[in-house]
């Protein structure tokens, strides 16, 4: 399985210069966690950073609540971004999520342009789906041993 193979390719997004104000209206109105800030190169979206609820209440509102009304996304953003590509493996992106202490990861394309995002519980859904099929093996060379003469 591939990045882009499991990848929800719906991604809400940002740019850096919009307010915090927005960030937040917008992940209260797609019910997300997170958004991806984006940068317009070239009329494509590259993914610089992210920016998610945790940072709006950190960054934002315990360090500068009397200033949200200024405030931009590029004020609370996550530094150093990581991303998968879109053929990479699943289990190399599971040790790079792990590594970099990340529930969130954008997936690019061979030219960095925004593809989609695999999150925490997309790569919970996808190892219980893999233990299942391994427990289907076990039960079928249970049933083939019942069968056997």
């Amino acid at each position: 399985m591939t990045a882009g193979e499991l990848c929800n390719r719906t991604v809400y997004i940002i740019r850096p210069d919009e307010s915090v104000l927005e960030a937040a209206r917008l992940m209260k109105n797609y019910h997300v966690g997170c958004l991806v800030v984006v940068e317009e190169r070239d009329g494509e979206r590259v993914p610089v950073a992210m920016v998610t609820d945790r940072d709006l209440v950190v960054k934002g509102l315990v360090e500068k609540p009397d200033a949200l009304d200024e405030m931009q996304v590029a004020e609370v953003m996550s530094d150093g971004l990581i991303s998968a590509r879109e053929n990479e493996r699943m289990y190399e992106v599971r040790k790079k999520m792990r590594s970099r202490g990340v529930r969130r990861i954008p997936v690019v394309d061979a030219q960095d342009r925004l593809q989609g995002i695999i999150a925490f519980d997309d790569l919970v859904d996808w190892m219980a789906q893999e233990l299942t099929d391994l427990a289907k093996l076990v039960s079928r060379e249970q049933e083939r041993e019942s069968e056997a003469p």
